[in-house]
């Protein structure tokens, strides 16, 4: 059923917007996948943060032309699945894990800040950890130092400390000598 002039614009306008807000565009091929395979990809996307549409390629050059997408039209060919997802990240690693897992999904390219990805990229940013991993990352660079330098002062209290309890030890025995004598 093909759709009339109103709700195509209504499409462009729709992924105009989505293109607006996204970091990254992700297109694969999804010749021969079936329903149930489809719902399970749109339902990790979703999870992700991650806009997945299958769109006419006319409709969809006309959304993303004026946008950093505009690179990927000349590919823009065949039935494709377009994931926007405003995480850098988000799309590449939906679609790139489930390629992993399911080998009719075909990467076939994105763009991320207005350059071209091939399937090589794609995966590469998809390997990228998430935001919330590089965060916890940093704050352990961030910790270890501190944490260093306690363990340091501890061991080094812990020293000092068996060293006064020997001392206190080789005490005892010279006090009670003295004691001894001077009864």
């Amino acid at each position: 059923m093909s759709l009339n002039r109103s709700e195509k614009q209504a499409v462009i306008d729709e992924v105009t917007g989505l293109a607006a807000k996204a970091q990254t565009l992700v297109m694969a091929e999804y010749r021969g996948i079936t329903v149930a395979d489809m719902t399970k990809l749109r339902s990790q996307a979703r999870e992700k943060g991650v806009t997945l549409s299958v769109l006419k390629n006319t409709l969809a050059r006309r959304a993303v032309a004026g946008s950093a997408f505009e690179v990927l039209s000349d590919q823009m060919t065949g039935p494709l699945i377009y994931g926007f997802s405003i995480d850098a990240v988000a799309a590449a690693k939906v679609v790139a894990d489930f390629a992993k897992t399911n080998d009719k999904l075909v990467i076939r390219a994105g763009a991320f800040a207005g350059k071209t990805l091939d399937i090589e990229g794609v995966k590469q940013l998809a390997n990228i950890p998430s935001k919330e991993v590089l965060l916890a990352q940093l704050c352990g660079l961030l910790m270890s130092p501190i944490s260093r330098t306690a363990a340091v002062l501890a061991a080094l209290s812990a020293q000092r400390g068996a060293g006064a309890e020997e001392v206190a030890e080789a005490a005892e025995p010279a006090a009670e000598v003295t004691e001894a004598a001077a009864a």
